[in-house]
């Protein structure tokens, strides 16, 4: 349970957080068209960290329990519940229901015994997907297909940089990029997790460690190299900051930039929910104006708000590639409620490749043993 927000993401986890007991839904409670899950896997969401710290553009009221996604078993319907049945193997529609939803279930977030959503946010987990790969489905998949897709028109035979590839989103881009016939130049910060988004699919890895922890790497030559020193097609660009202006000098003239998010410097709003950006990233117009490039915005939640026709494709094909087992989505780390606190400072100091999940009712280790 979040009691309020706070400063910074550290400060939220180790102050503001607590576990407390919750009993289990009482469903005389509930409306006809509920369900309760008996949850078994929650994504722990890079958005989860932002809320707590004031951070995202949309803020559940405190206290609130976090945990965007999740997955388990069906363990009530009411009467009017059609989609579903007892014992259901399902995966909760973050759109619909938990701490980033806009109406009544917005109070029931994954880090939690059990939730409670409207029929229509609960889905049967397609394909061979276990839990955990099942939570993390949904908003990762869906704003790789938004960004790449949908606003970024990528192509087949093309060429996208992807930076921030190890993340949940940047590793569900590679994947997706791929799934187009796109080549894909990934880019990172550690050997070691480069490799796996190498064995998942990237063509090419770069490391743009500088000689300090905090230094960029000038990585415009590689990538060159790379595309027959052509440049890039696109650019998918969770980073942000000093990252974002070496890619300008990676592209093929009329490239699209993505901006998907600023992982690399989250404190843009002044926190507690204020806005202002005093720390808003920046980008150079002349470079942008020289390379002839279409630089879009990509946000896919408020994207999807305001023109909800956007998603029933998009979800369509996220989901048809789960259950065809074209897509399945990595997790490196797993955690038991109780370790709640590890499971996001894991998450927040970027030793998570892809995925990372919290077990409400289990052992830490996997969700379906």
């Amino acid at each position: 349970m979040v009691r309020e927000l706070a400063e910074s993401p550290p400060e939220a986890i180790a102050k503001h957080m607590s576990l407390e007991d919750m009993p289990a839904p009482d469903p005389a409670s509930l409306g006809p068209r509920d369900v309760i899950v008996k949850i078994a896997s929650a994504q722990v969401g890079w958005v989860d960290l932002l809320m707590t710290s004031g951070q995202y553009q949309h803020l559940p009221k405190p206290p609130y329990c976090p945990g965007l996604e999740y997955a388990g078993e069906v363990a009530w319907v009411g009467a009017e519940v059609t989609k579903v049945l007892l014992g259901d193997r399902v995966l909760v529609d973050g759109f619909l229901a938990g701490p980033r939803s806009l109406g009544g279930y917005q109070a029931y977030g994954g880090f939690a015994t059990y939730g409670v959503a409207p029929e229509e946010a609960v889905l049967r987990i397609p394909g061979a997907l276990s839990f955990d790969q099942a939570c993390n489905l949904l908003g990762n998949y869906e704003t790789a297909y938004h960004c790449l897709v949908t606003r970024g028109k990528l192509q087949a035979g093309e060429t996208v940089l992807v930076h921030g590839a190890s993340g949940a989103t940047g590793l569900a881009a590679v994947h997706v990029a791929k799934l187009l016939g796109a080549k894909v130049i990934a880019t990172g910060r550690s050997e070691a997790k480069l490799a796996v988004v190498k064995e998942e699919g990237a063509d090419h890895v770069i490391n743009t460690r500088g000689e300090g922890d905090a230094t960029l790497r000038s990585f415009k030559e590689e990538v060159k190299s790379l595309t027959g020193g052509h440049g890039v097609d696109v650019i998918y660009d969770g980073v942000g900051g000093d990252i974002s202006v070496e890619s300008l000098r990676c592209v093929k003239f009329g490239a699209r930039f993505l901006i998907v998010g600023w992982a690399a410097t989250p404190f843009v709003a002044k926190g507690k929910g204020q806005r202002g950006a005093p720390n808003a990233n920046q980008l150079p117009t002349n470079l942008l104006m020289m390379k002839g490039l279409d630089v879009l915005g990509c946000p896919t939640v408020i994207s999807t708000v305001m023109h909800p026709e956007l998603r029933p494709p998009r979800l369509a094909q996220v989901l048809a590639w789960a259950e065809d087992g074209k897509v399945r989505p990595h997790v490196s780390h797993t955690f038991t409620l109780t370790q709640f606190q590890a499971a996001m400072q894991a998450k927040w100091s970027g030793e998570v490749v892809g995925g990372c999940v919290i077990h409400p009712g289990g052992k830490k280790g996997s969700a379906d043993a």
